[in-house]
Order: C-alpha cells, then sequence, then structure tokens
C-alpha cells in the first residue's frame, strides 16, 4: 500500500467544494492492509482520544463505495471526534476497473477493501447494506430510475437493512449523499429515497415490528440534511480548515480516504485554503434556524448537555452529576495530550466513571427510552476509552496464524501477542484467541500474565482446528479469527481487539481453475473439440492426491474419463488437458462443465481466486468450478489477424482468440514504429487513450493505417481520457454531462439504421434477434456530434427518452474504415451474448 505523507505545499490544485465529496482519511495511509496504526505516535494518540469529547454521531449514506462525503466525514470525525457512520448499499460490482480486469463479484470484492481500508485510516463505522456475494442489494449497472433500483433490489429488503442500521447505531444526524434529483444515478436516488422516509419511519414502532422483538428500540434520527449549495443552505461545513495537529486541511485528508479507491481512479490533490461544503436542513426533530452553526445546533453534544437532558426526569440527579463528571473527566484527558502516560492514566479514570455510571443507569428509576439512549452512548464511550487505553500505553496487540490458508479439517497454530511500547507497567495480561462456532482452539502454554513492562512481548500460541464441514470462505463476512488481549492498568481493567493484517480463508482442498471459464460452442461447427485447462492448486497442508474429472452435459463427451494428480507440498499447482466434445444434434443455448477433484471420498467443486493487490493486501473469491459455453451459429473468416491495444480495462482480445482469431496485444513499440499494415484489424480497448500514453502521439501512423486500407475500431472513450473530436478522421465529440449520454435499458429497442451496410451482414447476418439478452446496459458515453462522413448504423435509447443515433458510427476513410461504437462490448462479449460476439466479429471482419 502507497504511503502518502500530508505535509503543507504537497497539495497543486485550488479545489471548489460542495457537498458531494467523498470518505474521510488520515495522515498517513497504512503500509499493509489491517496496520493497527494508520498514523504514529502522538496523532494516533489525538485521533484516539477526541472522540472522548462529545457523545453526537452522524451517518452518511451512499449507494456504492467512493460515494461517501470525504472532506465532510474527516471533519466530522478527525476533526470533531464525532461517532460517524459510513453506510453503503452494494458493493460496486457493476462498476469499471482501471487497476485489472477483474469484473463482477471479483471487482465488488476488490472495491469492498478498498471501502474498508479507507474507513478504516479515520476511525469511520463502516457498513454495507449488502451482506454477501450475490446479494440482492447488487449494483447491477448504471440506472437513470430509482424505481428501477429499488425494485430490482427489492425495496423492502433495503429498507429493512437501512432501518435496522439507524435503530442499531443511533445516529443524531444523517445525511444522504445524493439527491433524488433526475439527473443523478438512479442508486444514489435509490438512497436517498429510503433515508429521508427512514427519517419518520425508523422511530415507528408499527414499522419492522419484528426488529423490537429482536432487541431493538425505535430510534428519531434528530435532524435530516441534504446536499445543498452555496446559494442555499443551513450551514457551512468548513473543511477546508487546516488542522495542525494532522498537518493538513480535512479536504485533504478526505482526499487522501478517495486514494485509497484506486479500481476506481479516485483522490485529487488540493491546495490549502479555506473552502466550505453546504447543506440544507430536510427534517428536524428538535427546534430549527435558518442558518446554523453546526450539524449539531440544538442537540446534546458533550456530557454536558446531556447531563442537562436528563436533569429534568424524577431521579435523575445523581445521574445528571455523574455525566458532569464524565465532562470533567474528558476534559482532563485532552488536557494531558500529548503526555502518554498521564493521558492513560486519565483514560482509565474516565473509564471506571463510564462502567459506574452504566451501573447507575441501569438501576435508575427512569424512562426505558432515557436508560437504552444513556447506555447505548455510555457503552460507545466505553469501547472508545478501550481504544484509547491501548494508544496512550503504546500496547500493539496482534494475531498472527501460521497460515492464512486453510482448508476444512485442518490443524494450525495461532498466535497472539502483546508489545508494551510505553514506559508504564502493564498487570494482568490476558490474550484470548476467538475462533468461529464448531472449530477448536487450545492453548499450549500459558494465556495469562502477571505483568507487561517497556519494551516487553507476550505471546501465547494456540492449536487451532478447523471442523470438517466448515463452510468455504466468504469475503464479506466478519474476520473467522480474533483476539481480545485483556489487561489492567491504574487498577482498572481494559481490553483491546487485535485482527490478523490479512484474510484468513477456508478454501477449497483442491482449488480448480478452468481454462477457459467461459466460450463459443460453434453451432456451424458442433464436432469442432473443445480443449479445456483444469488447473489444480493444492491447499491441503502437506502431500495430497486427488483425480480430476469433468462433469459434462448430457450426451456430450469427454476424454480422459478423469485423471490423477498427485502434490507433494501445498501450494503445489499442476495441470489437466481435457477434450470436451458435444453431441451432434446439440441445439443455441447455455450449457455448463464443471470440474471435480475427489480425494478420500471428498470431492472439491470449487475455485479460489486470489485477489492480491499492494492497497488491499490478499484475499479470495470462492466460486464455483465452471465452464460456461453459449452454443449458437457464428462464422468467423479464415485468417483474420487482429492487433488489439488494451486499456488492461477488458478482456475481449481473449476471447477473440478463442474464436479462431489472430490476435496480437500491440505494444508500445509495435504502435510507434512497427508495421501496422500486416494486421486486418487494430482493436482500441475501452478508454484506451487515456491509459496507453503512446496512442496521441502515434494517432497520426493510425489514422494513415487506415487511409491505406486498415480497419479501425475505437471502443468507448471518456472525455478524461484525453479524447479529443480531432483523434478521429472525422470530428466525434463526446456527450456531457455523461450521465445523460448513455443507454442503461439492456432490454430497450434498438433500430438498424442502415441494415445493408456490411456491419449488419458479414460474415454474419444480422436480425432483430441479436440485441435480445444483452446485460446490464447498451451503451455508454455516447457521441453528441459527429461528422457527415459517419454513417448511422442504430438508433437506440432508454424507454421514454429521446434516442441516440450515434452509439455506432462507421465511415471510410482514404481506403479503409474507421468504426467508433459505445456499446459496451466490453460486458457483452465475456458474457456470451451471441449477438454482441456476431457484430463484433463483422465489425473486425470488414475489407475480408
Amino acid at each position: 500500500m502507497e504511503e502518502r505523507l500530508l505535509k503543507k505545499g504537497t497539495f497543486s490544485k485550488l479545489y471548489t467544494l460542495t457537498a458531494a465529496a467523498a470518505l474521510v482519511s488520515s495522515l498517513l495511509l497504512p503500509a499493509a492492509p489491517g496496520t493497527a496504526y494508520a498514523d504514529r505516535g502522538v496523532v494516533d494518540l489525538w485521533k484516539a482520544i477526541k472522540p472522548l469529547t462529545t457523545i453526537a454521531s452522524a451517518m452518511n449514506t451512499g449507494a456504492h463505495p467512493d460515494d461517501e462525503h470525504s472532506a465532510v466525514l474527516a471533519y466530522l470525525s478527525l476533526g470533531k471526534g464525532v461517532n460517524t457512520f459510513s453506510i453503503i448499499a452494494n458493493r460496486g460490482e457493476g462498476g469499471q476497473n482501471e487497476i485489472g480486469s477483474e469484473l463482477g463479484n471479483a471487482l465488488g470484492i476488490i472495491r469492498t477493501r478498498e471501502l474498508q481500508e479507507a474507513s478504516k485510516i479515520t476511525n469511520v463505522h463502516l457498513e454495507n447494506l449488502s451482506e454477501k456475494i450475490n446479494d440482492p442489494i447488487f449494483d447491477f449497472g448504471f440506472s437513470k430510475s430509482p424505481d428501477e433500483t429499488l425494485a430490482k433490489w427489492g425495496e423492502q429488503v433495503a429498507y429493512e437493512r437501512l432501518i435496522r442500521k439507524i435503530r442499531t447505531l443511533r445516529p443524531d444526524v444523517v445525511i444522504p449523499a445524493f439527491l433524488n434529483e433526475p439527473s443523478t444515478h438512479g442508486h444514489h436516488r435509490a438512497i436517498n429515497v429510503i433515508t429521508v422516509r427512514a427519517f419518520k419511519d425508523a422511530a415507528d414502532p408499527t414499522v419492522f415490528p419484528e426488529q423490537l422483538k429482536e432487541g431493538l428500540s425505535p430510534w428519531q434520527v434528530k435532524k435530516l440534511y441534504l446536499p445543498a449549495t452555496e446559494k442555499d443552505y443551513t450551514v457551512s461545513v468548513p473543511v477546508g480548515t487546516y488542522d495542525e495537529i494532522y498537518g493538513a486541511s480535512y479536504v485533504q485528508l478526505g482526499e487522501e480516504s478517495r486514494f485509497m479507491h484506486k479500481s476506481q481512479g479516485m483522490g485529487r490533490m488540493y491546495d490549502e485554503g479555506p473552502g466550505n461544503s453546504y447543506y440544507k436542513l430536510d427534517q428536524s426533530a428538535v427546534p430549527a434556524k435558518e442558518k446554523e452553526s453546526d450539524f449539531f445546533d440544538g442537540i446534546a453534544y458533550t456530557f454536558d448537555d446531556l447531563a442537562k437532558e436528563v436533569s429534568g426526569q424524577p431521579g435523575s440527579g445523581e445521574i445528571a452529576a455523574e455525566l458532569k463528571k464524565l465532562q470533567k473527566d474528558s476534559d482532563e484527558v485532552i488536557a494531558a495530550y500529548p503526555h502518554f502516560a498521564d493521558v492513560a492514566k486519565e483514560v482509565h479514570d474516565m473509564l471506571a466513571d463510564v462502567q459506574k455510571t452504566a451501573a447507575d443507569v441501569k438501576a435508575a428509576k427512569l424512562s426505558a427510552e432515557t436508560k437504552t439512549d444513556l447506555l447505548y452512548r455510555l457503552n460507545v464511550k466505553a469501547d472508545q476509552l478501550n481504544k484509547a487505553s491501548a494508544e496512550a500505553l503504546s500496547l500493539v496487540a496482534k494475531v498472527k496464524p501460521d497460515t492464512g490458508e486453510l482448508v476444512a479439517g485442518q490443524t494450525t497454530k495461532v498466535t497472539v501477542s502483546a508489545y508494551n511500547g510505553g514506559h508504564e507497567t502493564i498487570a494482568n495480561v490476558s490474550l484470548k484467541l476467538n475462533v468461529p462456532k464448531g472449530w477448536q482452539a487450545k492453548a499450549l502454554s500459558s494465556a495469562s500474565f502477571a505483568q507487561l513492562g517497556y519494551n516487553q512481548t507476550v505471546k501465547t500460541t494456540y492449536e487451532v482446528t478447523v471442523p470438517a464441514n466448515a463452510a468455504l470462505f466468504e469475503p464479506y463476512a466478519a474476520p473467522s479469527l480474533t483476539a481480545d488481549i485483556g489487561y489492567s492498568f491504574a487498577g482498572q481493567a481494559t481490553q483491546v481487539h487485535a485482527t490478523p493484517s490479512d484474510a484468513v480463508a477456508v478454501l477449497p482442498a483442491f482449488s480448480l481453475a478452468l481454462s477457459p471459464s467461459a466460450t463459443v460452442l460453434n453451432t456451424l461447427k458442433p464436432q469442432d473439440p473443445v480443449p479445456v485447462k483444469v488447473t489444480v492448486k493444492n491447499y491441503n497442508p502437506g502431500p495430497a492426491q486427488a483425480n480430476i474429472s469433468l462433469n459434462v452435459p448430457d450426451g456430450w463427451s469427454v476424454e480422459p474419463k478423469a485423471a490423477p494428480l498427485s502434490f507433494s507440498a501445498k501450494g503445489e499447482t499442476k495441470s489437466v488437458a481435457f477434450t470436451v466434445k458435444a453431441s451432434a444434434a446439440v441445439k443455441p443455448d447455455k450449457y455448463t462443465v464443471t470440474a471435480v477433484a475427489t480425494s478420500n471420498g471428498k470431492e472439491s467443486r470449487h475455485g479460489a481466486q486470489v485477489i492480491r493487490y499492494p492497497h488491499i493486501g490478499t484475499t479470495y473469491f470462492v466460486q464455483p468450478a465452471q465452464l460456461a459455453i453459449q452454443a449458437f451459429d457464428l462464422k468467423v473468416p479464415e485468417g483474420l489477424k487482429v492487433g488489439y491495444v488494451s486499456s488492461g480495462f477488458d478482456n475481449i482480445d481473449q476471447y477473440l482468440q478463442q474464436l479462431g482469431v489472430n490476435v496480437t496485444n500491440l505494444t508500445a513499440k509495435d504502435i510507434e514504429s512497427g508495421d501496422l499494415s500486416q494486421y486486418d484489424t487494430i482493436v482500441l480497448g475501452i478508454r484506451a487513450y487515456g491509459f496507453r500514453p503512446e496512442l496521441i502521439p502515434s494517432n497520426a501512423r493510425l489514422l494513415k493505417y487506415v487511409e491505406n486500407g486498415g480497419n479501425l475500431v475505437v471502443q468507448y472513450h471518456k472525455p478524461e481520457d484525453k479524447w479529443k473530436p480531432e483523434l478521429a478522421p472525422y470530428p466525434i465529440k463526446i456527450g456531457e454531462p455523461l450521465i445523460q449520454w448513455r443507454v442503461t435499458d439492456e432490454n430497450s429497442k434498438v433500430t438498424m439504421l442502415a441494415p445493408d451496410h456490411p456491419l449488419f451482414n458479414t460474415p454474419n447476418k444480422i436480425t432483430a434477434a441479436d440485441w435480445n439478452n444483452w446485460i446490464q446496459d447498451r451503451s455508454a458515453y455516447n457521441p453528441a456530434q459527429w461528422g457527415k462522413e459517419y454513417t448511422e448504423l442504430i438508433s437506440n435509447g432508454d424507454p421514454g427518452e429521446n434516442e441516440f443515433t450515434g452509439t455506432f458510427l462507421s465511415a471510410k476513410y482514404g481506403k479503409g474504415t474507421y468504426t467508433y461504437s459505445s456499446l459496451v462490448w466490453y460486458r457483452e462479449i465475456p458474457a456470451l451474448v451471441p449477438g454482441a460476439i456476431r457484430l463484433f466479429v463483422n465489425m473486425v471482419s470488414l475489407h475480408q
């Protein structure tokens, strides 16, 4: 993970702040995922004790990872110490990927890990409404409608989960990240709709009453704010304020978090200087003013404020006095800063008072509602004090498994340790390992220690046994192994929670990967063999043997029937080649081939895709080991030679190779000085001009290639991809705002405007049926203007909207052809959409 230290003068651009910034961040990004301390020393200590000064809380709701209002959340969490929540609906599965070729669920895992790391850095409490892989609340791609979004998610499912989050976390202030405006993504609008509705419903006991039976209580949010502008707002948030302790403004700190969203290309550099974000009060349960100095005007913000609220109730005199004592305690903690030992003593004094107050609240004759509220806030404060204690005492707690890759039935060792980096002696240290239900953990030595002095470490190794029926790794679940390190200081007991620095995953004993993972069966040549390579990785803790076979559809054949493999060690990888043949009577349809590894009477039928990037560490996507086969008729010219210029965001080149096309991935040298005339067609991947720096200087060579008789296919670009109208032989201007120049309904009607054009006739005859069964979208970033030389090939639009005619443009240029297409080939072709594949083959076959 890249370290980014914010110092004065490191930000280069002036900024204009609006309400739609993104998530919080900190001074220094951690060098490895899960690092306990994102900053160091006194900065970390300040971050831990600042929340002790307030009992207020705020929640920001968004649809996707990177929707967060980073500057404002940095201001709230880092600047004010407010207990800050980020609630994100889905995992971003439908987005694009700027760091790799992962899409779908694999991309959702990446974006979730990025969001977790971004949130962890600044003490923001993150939760998602989406709970698991293939959850109903998923990112199905761009939507123009909140109604469509909620229908696909299941409106009651999404709303119940949001109400549950609000009732569990009990925020004082709620801020949806976006407005419900027609120009806004339908997912964003949907979150606005249900967040605004939840303001009242979360407090209504008749709404989802089953939650109350589970122990939750209704909760009335005090205020709900919506993003606003400088011309019309209730509260102005000074996110441009420079914080001397962090050495940066809050907008700079917030952007450091956005840099974690690397798969979305987020994060910008900002200069120091004043700036504000604006919000308008939409609903309030407390007296409201036209202009406010702060989100929390009229809301209890400190323990003193809480004492005043409580003091009017019968039997509240002692409780009010104790709350005022907690106010004094928090003031003393802050006054002791930055002296670690003094802070530690004050923190533990305050922790003792919090525990006493909680006990007295339970015994007091207060209303049930007041008790619930006070106990929740005191419990939050106890958790914060536990973290502050570890920081002040420089206690480093770790849990380290011998391996993070486990299999069912395996026994491994896990070490829990505590290191004292402070000069105060810690007493009564206990090291407890937490394992899932059904797992066994046995300490191999004492887990209790009388004391721990400066620069000393205590550790306990546990023997952990994974049950034979253990479930496979779920990337969105809580960590399977954690540790609680208990200790006492100044006569007060406390504990710190620790998690491993990387994922600990139960994986298939034999991980199976099929190559290809998706392919076409040409029904014009039904007996052509389908070569299938199965790569097997041994995750057993030692030598192992397995028989590898393929389950094929009825009537199909496979050779060999099975192949034995022997592995000498964990991590060893071997491959087996199979040949699959369809039945002679195979019909156009979808078919599945599944790989199976059999060993000692047990079967493995899954693969574990390793997802590893420096900024998020290592995690896994476990899924069935299958090959998807789409059978349909397809004509591909013999000897077709294509040069592919990949941007890294699509893998269409791989699918063209499977179809029998001779594909060469062009290097920078090929583009700058190679012989381009050897290629029948050159294809530019999506957004290639933005990510292949040699393209723009070499664009004249590409156009000359066309002029001399070549066929150049250019897939969609955004304006920020350095696209300029003059890059095309005849100008093409991309429409803005981008949100309005796309077709999101994959079932929308398509009219072929030039049905006699070769693209619709050679070598494959394209009919209306070829526009069926597309996925997610039709097109993105459509052109708004183009030269009259282009043939407009199709007309298409979302229902009820004007249709675009610039989605698919082709023109003769010299002896060759230039085609620009905003159709989302990069989604359709990996999904094996027959019509999209036929069209793409036609597009690269022009002049053949």
